[in-house]
Parts: structure tokens; C-alpha cells; sequence
């Protein structure tokens, strides 16, 4: 159906799931590496901080959700690495980890992705 629509390109690059896998595994281990820097080694001019918690968490939700993992689960598991990373933050010197406003820009950037992949997983499944 989505071939009708002009949309075929869009439906076969969403079904490279081994491809959002691997990419999804990146992405966790770039945050990880970001997360867990010492705070006298990371740049002194990054953009807003929560804004990076929202992008970061937004981009690993949508590739796990991508990768062919149920979206509430995709949700879920970036949630909870989010909370992971944070909790893992405590010990390293010059980071405040367990922020409890950076989990929540993880959650709303997870569930914007998750919301945005449903919405186009719907579109893509109707017919022209």
C-alpha cells in the first residue's frame, strides 16, 4: 500500500531493522560515553542540557523502536537506561547525577519519538 503512495522508500528503509538495531546500539554506547565523562573533560559551550537529555533519549527510543522492539517497550527500556546512566553519573567527579529533571527530558524526548514512529507507522499502514 505504501508503494501506491509514493511512500515505498519511507516503508522499506522502517523495515531495516538490523540496521536500527546496530544503530541503536550506538546511539546507547554515544551516551553512555557523553554521560559518564568527567565534567573538566566534557566542552564548556554544549547547548541547553536538557534539550541534549530530550534529543539523546528521543533518538535512542526511535531507533530501538525502529530496530522492531513493541513501542511501549522501546519507551520503557530508554526510560529506564536513561535512569541507569543517571544513577551511574553519581561517583563521576564534576557531573550531578540522579538529576531528576534530566530522567524527565529522557521520558518526554522517549515518548516523542515513540509517539512520532506510531503516528508514522500509522500512516504508513493506511491505504491511499
Amino acid at each position: 500500500m505504501a508503494e501506491r503512495s509514493g511512500l515505498g522508500w519511507l516503508q522499506r528503509l522502517h523495515d531495516r531493522r538490523r540496521l536500527w538495531a546496530a544503530l541503536a546500539v550506538l546511539g546507547a554506547l554515544v551516551i553512555a560515553l557523553g554521560s559518564l565523562t568527567p565534567g573538566s573533560q566534557m566542552p564548556s559551550n554544549l547547548p541547553w542540557d536538557k534539550a541534549n537529555h530530550f534529543v539523546g533519549y528521543a533518538g535512542l527510543a526511535g531507533l530501538i523502536g525502529l530496530a522492531g522492539v513493541r513501542l511501549p517497550h522501546a519507551f520503557l527500556i530508554a526510560v529506564l537506561y536513561g535512569i541507569a546512566i543517571e544513577v551511574a553519573q553519581i561517583p563521576v567527579p564534576g557531573r550531578s547525577g540522579g538529576d531528576g529533571w534530566d530522567i524527565l527530558a529522557n521520558s518526554l524526548g522517549a515518548g516523542f519519538a515513540v509517539m512520532l514512529l506510531y503516528l508514522l507507522r500509522r500512516g504508513l499502514s493506511r491505504p491511499p
